[in-house]
């Protein structure tokens, strides 16, 4: 079943080139991993330090793979440096499998 992982992050105003060019690294080696499909960037209107990167994976399984990598860990890390707060994470899975009981 597709993942759609959502990832939120809230950086310090300053270093927005540094910022910008670890985020695009990062997705670049994604694209290449196994069941990567797709990813967007997205910058909240009001609070432009607040961003969410949405992608897409085959599968829960690919998207834990990469999460859990060395190289992607190295650059969290990178990233970290310029975060006021956590990373925070959403898995979620496209559709549903929610049944109700009769």
């Amino acid at each position: 079943m597709i993942a759609k992982i959502i990832i939120k992050r809230r950086f310090a105003k300053e270093n927005a080139p540094q910022i910008l060019s670890l985020l695009n690294k990062i997705r670049s080696i994604a694209m290449n991993q196994p069941g990567y499909i797709s990813g967007e960037t997205l910058m909240q209107s009001e609070y432009p330090e607040n961003l969410a990167v949405i992608c897409s994976w085959q599968n829960m399984e690919d998207w834990h793979a990469w999460k859990n990598s060395e190289e992607r860990k190295k650059y969290e890390e990178m990233l970290e440096i310029y975060q006021t707060r956590p990373t925070q994470y959403e898995e979620y899975l496209l559709g549903t499998t929610f049944h109700q009981e009769q």
